[in-house]
Formats: structure tokens, C-alpha cells, sequence
């Protein structure tokens, strides 16, 4: 009579701490669910020693922890090294034949980078007419081309254009 209270004490035990999630294996991977005390083992005979112990959960599968749970790793967020200003180089600048200037960005950075670019127009006596800032998502350790089309001045006015040789990383 005592080992069958201390095994039913045992299936309600198992129970409880397979409803709580305490000790539990991993979801999905219990056998099958704590089985009520009146299916636990019956018909064994008192004192045979085939009758579970104190603790134990008659025979359920599942309501113990089959192995060592392992701890999922969090991705750990490191913050991104800035990145380096890239060159931009003028290779064409606006004219009547084709009125975009076009401008050669270089990226010395390991990660594909955003960088902003300036060009001025001037005149024949140096006046700069007009400015521009655009910006070229540029591929790592790469170039991109960068096509401005002025429509802030005449065309034919333009003389010559400068391009600021820095491009400055944005991000």
C-alpha cells in the first residue's frame, strides 16, 4: 500500500512537471504524456521489487528529460565599423554633345557602401553657377558610374566641372 501511494505521488510528480515545462525535453520530442495513476502499473505483487520507487514516474515515457538541453546561442549585434571615404573622379563633364557628367566612384571598403558625391559647374571666368549632390551605392573593393544630368544652368554656359576627389561614405 505505501509503494503504490508513493508511486501514484510519482506520476502526479511527473505530471505536474511535464505540464509546467520544468525539466522538460525539448517540444516535440516527449514519447507520449504522463499517464493518469489509475493506468500506471497494476497487478504487481508488494515487496516484488518490480514497482517503481519514490520519485519515479510508473513507466511513463516522455515525463523526464531524455538528454542535456543545449542553449540556443543569440546572434550577439557588434556594432559596424565605419567606413572609409571612397575617390570619385570626373570623366566626362556636361556639354552640349552629352549634358550628364559623369563621375568614377571607388569603394576601398571589405562591405558594399552608399557615398555622396559633389560636383560644381562654373563659367569662363571660374563663377561656380551650380552644385550637385548625389549619391551611388558602390559594390565592396569595387567602382560604380554616376550619370548627373544639370538641369539647374544652361548647358552651353558650363566651362568646366569639379568634382570634390572625396566621396564620403554615408553608410
Amino acid at each position: 500500500m505505501i509503494k503504490r501511494v508513493h508511486m501514484t505521488a510519482g506520476v502526479v510528480l511527473a505530471a505536474v512537471i511535464a505540464l509546467s515545462g520544468c525539466g522538460a525535453t525539448k517540444p516535440g520530442t516527449a514519447e507520449s504524456a504522463p499517464k493518469p495513476a489509475s493506468s500506471a502499473r497494476s497487478g504487481s505483487a508488494a515487496g516484488t521489487g518490480s514497482e517503481p520507487s519514490a520519485g519515479e514516474s510508473g513507466g511513463t515515457k516522455g515525463s523526464r528529460p531524455t538528454g542535456s538541453s543545449t542553449p540556443t546561442a543569440s546572434p550577439s549585434v557588434a556594432p559596424a565599423r565605419p567606413l572609409k571615404d571612397g575617390t570619385a573622379e570626373l570623366t566626362h563633364c556636361a556639354d552640349a554633345d552629352d549634358p550628364d557628367a559623369i563621375v568614377v566612384v571607388r569603394n576601398p571598403n571589405g562591405r558594399e557602401g552608399l557615398f555622396g558625391v559633389k560636383i560644381g559647374y562654373k563659367d569662363a571666368s571660374g563663377f561656380t553657377m551650380s552644385e550637385t549632390y548625389d549619391q551611388v551605392l558602390v559594390p565592396a573593393k569595387g567602382k560604380a558610374k554616376l550619370r548627373v544630368a544639370v538641369v539647374s544652368v544652361p548647358v552651353d554656359e558650363i566651362e568646366r566641372c569639379e568634382v570634390d576627389p572625396r566621396a564620403t561614405a554615408v553608410r
